[in-house]
Parts: C-alpha cells; sequence; structure tokens
C-alpha cells in the first residue's frame, strides 16, 4: 500500500473522505481520514476516520452500529480527497438522518429540515 502513504494530506497528516451511498449516489457525510485510519478502512472494508474534535481514531458505527460496508475507493485528480462509495447500514448521521446533509438552503435564506430522522440520538448515543 505505498501509494495511500503518496496521498497528498494537509499538515495534521488528514485528507477529506466524501462518503457516498453506492446505492442511490446520495451523498452521505464527509469525513477525515489519516494514514492509519485509511489503512484500517482497507483492511476491514467498513469506514474509519480521524476526529478532529475528539483527536481520536474511530470507526464509523462503533457506538451506534450503523456501520459502512465500503464498495469502492477513488482518489481525485490532486490525490488529496478521497470519494468512499458504501453501503450504508441505518443513518450515516450522528443527529439521526440518513445523511448528514438534511438541511437546504431556502429561497429566503433559511435553512429546511428535509431529511427524516431514522432514530433518537439521545437513545443510541447514551453516555456511559
Amino acid at each position: 500500500m505505498q501509494e495511500i502513504s503518496e496521498l497528498k494530506y494537509d499538515q495534521n497528516g488528514l485528507i477529506p473522505a466524501i462518503i457516498l451511498d453506492v446505492e442511490t449516489g446520495e451523498v452521505l457525510m464527509m469525513a477525515y481520514m489519516n494514514e492509519q485510519s485509511l489503512r484500517a478502512t482497507i483492511e476491514t472494508g467498513k469506514t474509519h476516520f480521524w476526529s478532529r474534535s475528539r483527536q481520536k481514531y474511530w470507526m464509523k458505527g462503533e457506538e451506534s452500529g450503523h456501520t459502512q460496508e465500503v464498495k469502492e475507493i477513488f482518489i481525485d485528480c490532486d490525490k488529496d480527497t478521497l470519494l468512499v462509495k458504501v453501503k450504508q447500514t441505518g443513518a450515516a448521521c450522528h443527529e439521526g438522518y440518513r445523511t448528514c446533509f438534511f438541511r437546504r438552503l431556502t429561497p429566503t435564506g433559511q435553512w429546511e429540515t428535509v431529511g427524516q430522522k431514522l432514530f433518537d440520538p439521545k437513545e443510541v448515543y447514551k453516555k456511559k
């Protein structure tokens, strides 16, 4: 996997990853990967990311069970952005929506919720 180390990571060692539903073409989310999480994604077939806010490596669905099975991984022409096509189980968004892109800007400049909530985050992410 020498090509993985040759990707253009930012100054923090991260690369954006756009996650796309392989069946519908819907953009589910965008997150960051580092070399370790990209390798884990390739090796396990499940998406792994680096959380900038928590400064932590994590697998999508490790708490919720809403996992992403990797079908294909693409790199853009500049080698600085990944496109990962997945089969989504459950919701991709930690707020309970299928996609993280569930708000649309209206002509009046307001954000309108257009997605349907699949689960209640308070129930799924109970703090221990």
